[in-house]
């Protein structure tokens, strides 16, 4: 038996051959040549078909996640014109007659290093590109051409990581199989209701008692189990049937489509959908949400050396409002910062990164960058229906600085003829310091969105990145509970709305507290959007 553990892409059930996607499984002999220039030019002959691959990959991208997502491909394109790249290969041809091969794997190597030893976290994740760029060129210069997963078999895909390159060229529609002879379990257990999600269940077929590890609520684990008929017959019910049962459930929701989130007394209920970029759009559309609840719009100024103009934000941000053809579109302000670094901020290093320099702080003490954003905004606004969303909000100091910043746009827009419109603006809750002046910011905005992941992290004093504490990380902790249900009922006083956009919007054994407490919306990933429709649809009436 194999037993492979790690984090699932796709939750579900599914059966098939295990497909192990091996890294580095190739060996580069080193080797003395006698002409350096002939590999000299064996590297840039090898470059210009690398980057002519990316350039394939990044149309195929572009037509299937979108061209915000597919700019990864044009990013390794502009490293392999990297000078100093390149340079280093070419010397080490030059200076130590060694083959191009061995020249361009020994550099990849070294700049991968060194992007992994940066402080910067935007330049760590650039090793990886690296190393994918680099495995590229090699497999180019040895005559194995493009890396083509688009041919595999139907299977169940086992990897450490896998590159841009790799997910883009992998045909989505062969993502599953039956195989006899193999058994591949992907288990999803809520450590809230110690409940199996998929069959209740507490023994494996085989053998293993139930994992009690944590992962913010979730355990997941991949099996491969070699077994004979008869012993699988001995098991209990057999894979194929749960396979059965999650499609006919996925039937019944897709039945919700074009539905209202209405619960049986009557109360609608609004469920957004949370997206990264414009490529998801697509996402939103299929699951039918009401709108969407989390544009996170640092995606636009993630992959990339230099900050967005705002002409690139504009068309991301029309691009949005109008495939969503009226319904709403909330867009999240500039989120930079702790877990997501970006070098050309020059944000510097900081001890305790998710507690500084991040979010609206940036854009208040960059006024230029938020003036940009913000001007993109309400010329998009114009096309549909955008509202603004700030994040990490903590006084209404910082609310009277965002409006001061938004009237100085706004007169910029009218003294330049262009046209513009104001949108609703809200604020996200994050923090305790927001929470308990609730009641004063509903007065200055027109809703709130509850941010429970930061907000569950800041009040258990808990870093949610730190693997250490899963045991300690309790996200349906009372005091979160209570502080939700203050900032809904504050909102409602001053006849505002109040959502929730984190995690816990989706945990769909809160769903009803949720809608008891008042909650007006859940904005959730797309794929969620079905399943708390129907929880919502069937609510039992409060007794």
């Amino acid at each position: 038996m194999q037993y492979f553990q790690g984090k699932s892409v796709y939750k579900g059930i599914v059966m098939g051959p295990v497909a192990v996607l091996k890294k580095n499984d190739y060996q580069v002999k080193r080797a003395r040549i006698e002409d350096p220039e002939a590999e000299v030019k064996r590297v840039k002959e090898a470059v210009e078909v690398s980057k002519k691959q990316l350039g394939r990959l990044y149309d195929k991208a572009v037509r299937e996640v979108g061209e915000a997502s597919a700019a990864i491909f044009e990013v390794h394109q502009m490293m392999l014109e990297d000078e100093d790249y390149l340079e280093s290969m070419e010397n080490m041809i030059r200076t130590e007659l060694v083959n191009a091969e061995y020249a361009a794997a020994a550099t990849g190597d070294n700049f991968a290093e060194m992007f992994a030893a940066m402080d910067d976290e935007y330049m760590k994740a650039r090793s990886a590109d690296v190393k994918d760029i680099s495995e590229r060129l090699v497999r180019n210069l040895s005559g194995e051409g493009d890396n083509d997963l688009s041919s595999m078999e139907p299977s169940v895909i086992v990897a450490d990581d896998l590159s841009p390159s790799e997910t883009v060229q992998m045909d989505k529609a062969k993502n599953t199989c039956v195989c006899d002879c193999t058994w591949i379990y992907q288990f999803s257990y809520c450590d809230s209701c110690a409940n199996d999600e998929y069959s209740g269940i507490n023994r494996r077929p085989d053998g293993f008692k139930r994992s009690e590890n944590r992962h913010d609520g979730r355990c997941r684990r991949v099996f491969q189990v070699r077994l004979s008929l008869s012993r699988r017959r001995m098991c209990g019910r057999k894979p194929e049937k749960r396979m059965q049962e999650e499609a006919e459930k996925q039937k019944l929701l897709e039945e919700l489509k074009g539905k209202e989130n209405i619960t049986p007394d009557g109360r609608k209920i609004n469920i957004y959908a949370n997206i990264g970029s414009v490529g998801d759009l697509g996402y939103v559309m299929e699951n039918d949400a009401g709108g969407i609840g989390l544009f996170r719009s640092e995606f636009l100024y993630l992959g990339r050396n230099d900050y967005p103009t705002e002409e690139e934000q504009f068309q991301a941000y029309k691009q949005a409002v109008q495939t969503m053809a009226g319904k709403k579109v909330i867009i999240r302000t500039l989120d930079i910062g702790a877990d997501k670094q970006v070098e050309y901020f020059n944000l510097g290093k900081e001890e305790n990164p998710a507690l500084g320099y991040r979010a609206i702080r940036i854009c208040l003490k960059q006024p230029e960058i938020f003036k940009a954003q913000l001007r993109a905004l309400f010329r998009a606004a114009v096309y549909g229906n955008l509202s603004v969303m700030y994040p990490m909000i903590t006084s209404t100091e910082e609310v009277e600085k965002i409006y001061a910043i938004v009237a100085e746009v706004e007169e910029e827009l009218k003294a330049q003829e262009v046209q513009y419109k104001i949108p609703e603006q809200g604020i996200m809750i994050e923090t305790p310091a927001a929470v308990m002046i609730s009641d004063r910011l509903a007065e200055m905005v027109d809703f709130f969105s509850i941010g429970t992941n930061d907000l569950t992290q800041y009040t258990l004093a808990i870093d949610r990145q730190n693997e250490q504490l899963d045991d300690f990380y309790n996200p349906h902790h009372e005091a979160v509970l209570r502080m939700i249900r203050m900032v809904v009922e504050n909102a409602h006083k001053c006849g505002k709305w109040a959502g929730i956009c984190g995690e816990l919007g989706a945990d769909l054994t809160l769903t009803e507290q949720f809608v008891r407490m008042g909650v007006d919306e859940l904005s959730v990933a797309p794929s969620m959007i079905l399943k708390l429709r129907k929880i919502v649809r069937e609510m039992k009436a409060e007794e």
